[in-house]
């Protein structure tokens, strides 16, 4: 059997659930909260509810950790430091070997939801592992794959707790209780979600790759670097960095086993 070979065999065993390989990440954010400042509630539901940023102070560790969350336990993400005389010092970077799972399968925010918060609507984009329970995105007929574990993780980019009508929908959803769920929660304007959301820069490169019709399946290892931008007060502007970060100052590197033109082809598109 040839190296290819190799990597198609190993490529038709049984994705991992990330929803299982969150539950020590979580268990250790929820066990270091004070250190981390966080806040840990449980809502009316009965849900987990990991405050990152809105009324908690949170901060960079916060982030990074939410991040490997959202990578569904199947990447690393450090921060790291670069040349001290460049304009951007420090870099969010993320590997995975696990690429197209980690980060199209939990990390990529594609669920949309909305509910009722005391009057006013709440919307809002899910992204980690319990989209690949409930969430009815086509994606994950693309992919073949589905999570079946008994609870669920879901983080929101969001500036206030899910109200009860959403977690509600939730719930349904991934056909579980309100209690079997954990919402972490932290605005684009906080520590914790510019890291976060920053640490999103290998995800963007699967998706253009998906975007081209890349066959996924080629892509078996992926490492990303982005660098780490100030948070700022206001959403728009706070989103503004967060994405420049990505677009003008990020790097991306994806193995493929596919053959050269087919790698260079992806690589100039």
């Amino acid at each position: 059997m040839n190296k290819r070979e190799e990597i198609a065999a190993a490529r038709q065993k049984p994705w991992p659930s990330v929803n299982a390989k969150v539950e020590p990440l979580v268990k250790a954010l929820i066990a270091e909260a004070d250190a981390l400042r966080i806040d840990v509630t449980q809502g009316t539901l009965g849900e987990c509810r990991i405050d990152c940023g809105v009324r908690a102070v949170g901060g960079l560790e916060a982030g990074r950790r939410i991040a490997e969350i959202c990578l569904g336990g199947l990447g690393r993400v450090a921060l790291e430091t670069t040349d001290p005389d460049t304009s951007w010092p420090f870099m969010v970077t993320v590997h995975t070997a696990q690429p197209v799972l980690a980060c199209l399968g939990s990390q990529y925010a594609g669920w949309s939801l909305s509910g009722e918060d005391n009057g006013k609507k709440y919307s809002v984009l899910g992204s980690g592992p319990a989209r690949a329970i409930g969430s009815s995105e086509k994606l994950f007929d693309e992919l073949g794959y589905r999570d079946h574990a008994e609870s669920a993780v879901l983080v929101l980019e969001a500036d206030r707790p899910p109200p009860p009508a959403l977690v509600e929908q939730v719930a349904k959803a991934c056909k579980l209780a309100p209690e079997r769920l954990t919402f972490i929660y932290a605005p684009t304007s906080s520590l914790a979600g510019t890291v976060q959301i920053a640490a999103r820069c290998l995800e963007v490169a699967l998706h253009k790759a998906h975007e081209l019709h890349f066959p996924l399946g080629h892509i078996v290892d992926g490492i990303a670097t982005a660098p780490l931008p100030p948070p700022a007060p206001d959403f728009i502007a706070a989103m503004g960095r967060t994405n420049d970060a990505i677009i003008y100052g990020g790097r991306a590197q994806l193995f493929v086993s596919s053959g050269a033109k087919e790698a260079k082809d992806l690589a100039e598109s």
